[in-house]
């Protein structure tokens, strides 16, 4: 197995990477490290992987700590580009992460979502089409789900009602992947992720917003009187399914998981315990519901559970103390 994992340098992107290669596989790590948060931080993960992009970029890199790691400075909207990165890496299997995430910023700045979340999903699974690969790996997300109000949410729920331009082009990407998979027979798995959390993570999450702000002493900005629920799952859970759907041999060319906790945790709950791993009290500026938003997720992971042997371990308390820890070690 040769794998392409893209978004190497996002949350999800890197600890797969770093997951896959501690295991002994081969994989080639595809980003361009754009700014819609900390760049420093994307570089940082990358480093970790022995990746070190500092000034000018150059297109291909060498790990200085795996040695069955290369990495590429690439725009996935690159279509001959990547064409050549998948021929001459000789891949096998692909595991696209990279997207524009962020409900919110898809109602301000829709236009990039469009682009990477569409037009780069068709470079990517047309050039899998075109190599032979062997299992196409991808993020979809819990937000295809919409105002679903049947729970938990199962991957035959109704999906045609997305409340967001984000959660529209991932049910996109779904649709497409299915033609693929009906038309040429190339083995597709989307995993539809449940608010993923964890050390590494992504600044525009509440959870980090509320970490960084009660630490320093801000206020933060609580939605709809706190009356959500979201089933937070651990990157360590996340990832452990994003590799076995990897090495999954699926009967039917076209699949479709969720991997979420299977624990929905009440948004003032959730703070509560996070205020307790900080010591600290936040100071709440209550806010009304945001379009976009939904009230509750909450994942059905049996089909996982059967099928990849999918099973989540990490409970929110522990993974709540274990980011914290995290970030006061990162940010001193």
């Amino acid at each position: 197995m040769k794998i392409l994992v893209t978004g190497t340098a996002g949350f999800i992107g890197f600890h797969t990477a770093q997951q896959l290669l501690n295991a002994g596989f081969e994989v080639t790590g595809i980003d361009i490290i754009n700014d819609y948060y900390d760049q420093n931080l994307k570089r940082q993960r990358l480093v970790n992987l022995g990746i070190n992009i500092t000034g000018h970029a150059q297109q291909q890199y060498t790990s200085t700590v795996y040695d069955k790691f290369n990495f590429y400075f690439e725009d996935l909207i690159n279509a001959p580009a990547i064409e050549k990165i998948i021929q001459e890496n000789g891949i096998t299997h692909i595991c696209h992460l990279a997207a524009q995430a962020g409900v919110r910023y898809s109602l301000i700045n829709p236009d990039t979502y469009i682009q990477n979340n569409l037009d780069v999903f068709f470079n990517l699974i047309k050039a899998a089409n075109a190599n032979g690969i062997q299992n196409f790996v991808y993020a979809s997300s819990s937000s295809v789900y919409g105002m679903n109000a049947k729970v938990p949410f199962a991957e035959t729920d109704n999906t045609d009602r997305p409340v967001s331009l984000y959660a529209a082009t991932k049910k996109a990407n779904e649709v497409i992947a299915h033609t693929y998979s009906h038309l040429y027979a190339l083995p597709t798995i989307g995993l539809r992720f449940f608010t993923a959390y964890g050390p590494w993570g992504r600044p525009d999450m509440a959870y980090y917003k509320f970490t960084k702000n009660i630490i320093e002493g801000k206020p933060i900005e609580v939605y709809n009187e706190g009356k959500m629920s979201r089933d937070f799952t651990h990157i360590s859970d996340i990832v452990d399914g994003v590799i076995r759907a990897i090495q999954y041999n699926p009967a039917t060319p076209y699949q479709i998981f969720n991997l979420g906790g299977k624990s929905p945790v009440e948004l003032l709950r959730f703070l509560n315990i996070l205020e307790e791993k900080i010591g600290k009290k936040a100071i709440i500026n209550w806010q009304p519901m945001q379009p976009g938003d939904v009230l509750s997720t909450y994942a059905d992971v049996t089909a996982a559970a059967d099928k990849l042997g999918f099973k989540p371990k990490k409970g929110i308390e522990d993974g709540l103390g274990e980011f914290v820890a995290w970030y006061r070690s990162y940010y001193k």
